[in-house]
């Protein structure tokens, strides 16, 4: 059984060539089949489509009124079709990815540069929010991807883990005694501690470490960004609680000092996430190959 959408296909390579013969060898029909579509059509539509001729066909009236829109209508759909398959081996599209700030300037702009650089083609939109915010964006739509400070725990979204990160406690010239050896967490919190502010998941991380030992973290400075963490610490404002793994530039100049913890806390991660509802786009499927290869 023929399909309209068939049936108009079958219409419109017809009219394209002016000819039922013609029109089967193109669409590799008989051309008995082609003369039965267009005759079915023509029932359908209770009109006649097209006027034989002794070089052919040709369309009437009302022929020439539907293959007008019926020429543009198939092009609208070959036109959706390529795109698709550019999209697919990404000639073409776009990938909305949301991101931290920290994580962004210190992990994954070497990734987002070689995806750049692979697929130019491919607009990248970036947003920068905190892990709660993105994972709120994710689950409305408004990015297909988004890489967070786990953990995440949410029945909605998918989690991917890329890589381990310490939390540590650092310190300036004015601090740098407490680096010399392990110090207990009782000991640090005797001195100015900084922190980021509390709805970061960086720092409920670390404050519902501490409190499960039974130790409150009342911070002296709250920031917004952990370069400024680091930048606090620089110029003595206290002993500020950041990330080792984005924390080397500072370490290695001995801009700032690590200071050692008798217990360290424990090991988390920072990953990919997105829901688990929605299929990851070609874009964002490669997004994720290319910076866990690496």
């Amino acid at each position: 059984m023929t399909s309209k959408l068939d049936a108009y296909r079958v219409f419109n390579e017809v009219a394209k060539q002016k000819s039922f013969s013609r029109a089967a060898k193109a669409l590799y029909m008989t051309q008995p089949a082609v003369s039965q579509t267009i005759m079915n059509l023509e029932e359908e539509l209770g009109t006649r489509l097209f006027t034989r001729t002794s070089k052919g066909v040709v369309l009437t009236n009302d022929g020439q009124l539907l293959y007008e829109y019926i020429s543009s209508a198939l092009n609208l759909i070959e036109m959706g079709e390529r795109k698709i398959s550019e999209s697919k081996n990404l000639m073409v599209g776009e990938m909305k990815l949301g991101v931290g700030d920290t994580i962004s300037k210190y992990y994954l702009l070497p990734y987002l540069e070689k995806f750049h650089s692979d697929f130019p083609n491919v607009k990248l939109k970036i947003i920068n929010r905190t892990t709660l915010e993105l994972c709120a964006m994710l689950k409305s739509g408004e990015i297909d991807i988004a890489v967070c400070n786990l953990p995440v725990k949410d029945p909605a979204i998918e989690v991917l883990k890329c890589i381990d990160i310490h939390d540590v406690f650092v310190c300036g010239e004015k601090y740098r005694y407490l680096a010399i050896k392990p110090r207990s967490i009782e000991e640090i919190l005797q001195f100015p501690v900084i922190f980021l502010e509390s709805k970061s998941n960086s720092r409920q991380y670390v404050e519902k470490y501490f409190l499960a030992k039974g130790i409150k973290i009342q911070p002296e400075i709250e920031l917004g960004s952990h370069d400024l963490l680091l930048e606090f610490a620089k110029f003595n404002f206290g002993i500020s609680c950041v990330i080792e793994e984005f924390a080397q530039e500072y370490l290695s100049n001995r801009s700032v000092y690590k200071i050692r913890l008798l217990e360290e806390i424990p090991a988390r991660a920072i990953g990919f996430c997105f829901l688990k509802s929605v299929s990851l786009s070609a874009a964002a499927r490669k997004f994720v190959s290319i910076t866990l290869e690496r």
